[in-house]
């Protein structure tokens, strides 16, 4: 009976001094921080409204809070109707 033999599958082995954890450990910090402020600055962008929408809407509540006065001329009112 022939026996059945597996090739040898070679692993691949990194070794890394604490000095290059280290390093690696700052970069994906750096990354992860980036992202986060991009994230941040994405969301501020997007759920502000413009500057222009936001004076339109003062002038607008301002408009409605404040009535206009209207007042007669004087000649307007002497005016006779025939």
């Amino acid at each position: 009976m022939v026996s059945r033999h597996k090739p040898k599958v070679k692993k691949l082995k990194f070794e890394l001094t604490r000095s290059g954890i280290g390093g690696i450990a700052v970069v994906v910090f750096c990354l992860f921080l980036w992202m986060f402020l991009v994230g941040v600055w994405a969301g501020q962008t997007l759920l502000a409204p413009s500057s222009l929408t936001m004076i339109d809407g003062i002038k607008q509540q301002q408009s409605s809070r404040v009535m206009p006065v209207i007042r007669a001329d004087k000649k307007a009112v002497k005016k006779k109707r025939d």
